[in-house]
C-alpha cells in the first residue's frame, strides 16, 4: 500500500502541515546495530513523515528533509531539532535560508512524547532482523497510528462516541484500501 494512500485517508489542513515542524530521530535496533528513525511532527502533533536510516549524518538528514518536504509540498516556517551538528547545514541546503532552526530542549517534547508509541510496540520485539523489514514496520506503524489518531490538535477533547465513529469510519477506509492493494 503506497504511503500517499494512508495520508489521503485522514483529512489534513495542508497549509498547517509543516508550519512549525519538530524533526527528530530516535534509535531502533536492527540486526544488532542501532539505526536512526527520523520523524517529522507538525505543531498539532500530526505525523508529517518518517524515515529509517542506517547512519546519522549529513546525507541522511538531507534525504529526510527532502522526503518530508515532498510529502507536504512546501518547506516549514521553522524547524525544531535535537541540535545534531548536521542539521543546520542540511536545513539551509534543503529547506532554504528563511527557515528558522530552533534547538530548545523543551520544544522537542511533542515529538519526544510521540516516540512512545513506536517504542512501546518495538521493545517487546527486541529489534528487527534486517533493515528492510524494520523500515517497512516503522513506516507502516507510524502511518496506521496517524490514521487512527482521534485528535487533530494537541489537547483537543474528543467524546467517546465521536472516537468510536471516527474509528469505524477510518477502519472501513483502511479495509477498502487494503483490499484494493
Amino acid at each position: 500500500m503506497p504511503h500517499s494512500s494512508l495520508i489521503n485517508c485522514v483529512p489534513h489542513d495542508v497549509d498547517k502541515l509543516g508550519g512549525l515542524g519538530t524533526w527528530m530521530r530516535t534509535y531502533v535496533r536492527v540486526h544488532g546495530k542501532w539505526c536512526y528513525l527520523y520523524r517529522a511532527i507538525d505543531q498539532d502533533g500530526n505525523l508529517v513523515d518518517s524515515r529509517l536510516s542506517e547512519k546519522r549524518d549529513m546525507e541522511a538528514a538531507q534525504r529526510f528533509f527532502k522526503q518530508a518536504v515532498a510529502v507536504v509540498g512546501h518547506a516549514p516556517e521553522s524547524v525544531t531539532t535535537d541540535g545534531h551538528r548536521s542539521y543546520p547545514r542540511a536545513i539551509r541546503e534543503m529547506l532554504g535560508n528563511d527557515v528558522i532552526h530552533q534547538c530548545h530542549h523543551y520544544l522537542n517534547n511533542i515529538v519526544e512524547q510521540d516516540h512512545r508509541g513506536i517504542k512501546q510496540r518495538y521493545y517487546p520485539m527486541r529489534g528487527f532482523g534486517n533493515f528492510l523489514s524494520a523500515s517497512r514496520f516503522c513506516r507502516a506503524f507510524d502511518e496506521l497510528r496517524q490514521l487512527f489518531r482521534f485528535r487533530t490538535t494537541i489537547g483537543q477533547s474528543v467524546s467517546l462516541a465521536w472516537q468510536r465513529a471516527l474509528f469505524c469510519q477510518r477502519l472501513n477506509a483502511f479495509n477498502a484500501l487494503s483490499v484494493s492493494a
